[in-house]
């Protein structure tokens, strides 16, 4: 797989990156060096990926790595589910518990907020919104208003992260093992 618009070489990242005010260590990033080609939108993109992963702290992190993993199963993103594989690693995630949103229904290591957040991303990326029931479930488990909200933002935050990543193409960084830690992948990703 090659991108469908070149990334910036790892200089330009950095040099753009500077302008805008998006850190170095992420301008040296396959996905930054691909939005970078647009250097106001990867601002706004920079500006909400960096509140939800690091200064907000409102939904639990277990929580919020389930739902990104969950996705990039689910829409076969290589890169997201190969990117967040190793963050869930460094935020202590077991393993198993990672592995286990490819068949969430059938794992037992999941309690209830765990399964709540799941049945969420399952209802929006079938329906485009979260049913009443499970609602009800994530009202009752994952948190109060602050951390529904930021739950909706996250779902809707990493789904357009995957589609982003897949159609332009965007490539692992190189040495970077694909779909860990088995190299098992869904039938439908490329």
């Amino acid at each position: 797989m090659s991108e469908r618009v070149a990334m910036l070489s790892v200089e330009d990242a950095i040099e753009t990156a500077k302008d805008v005010g998006i850190r170095e260590s992420m301008a040296k990033v396959n996905a930054y060096r691909m939005l970078l080609n647009n250097p106001q939108l990867a601002r706004g993109v920079n500006e909400l990926l960096t509140t939800l992963l690091f200064t907000n702290k409102t939904i639990d992190v277990r929580l919020r790595e389930l739902i990104i993993m969950r996705i990039g199963w689910v829409t076969g993103s290589c890169y997201e589910w190969t990117q967040h594989w190793r963050f869930a690693e460094a935020v202590g995630l077991p393993p198993e518990d990672v592995v286990g949103v490819r068949d969430w229904q059938n794992y037992d290591g999941y309690d209830a907020a765990d399964r709540a957040v799941l049945a969420a991303v399952d209802d929006t990326l079938e329906y485009g919104k979260i049913s009443d029931a499970v609602w009800q479930e994530c009202a009752a488990h994952v948190g109060g208003p602050a951390e529904l909200v930021e739950m909706v933002v996250a779902i809707g935050n990493w789904t357009m992260f995957s589609q982003l990543l897949r159609s332009l193409e965007i490539p692992l960084e190189d040495g970077v093992e694909a779909w860990p830690p088995d190299g098992k992948k869904p039938a439908h990703a490329e």
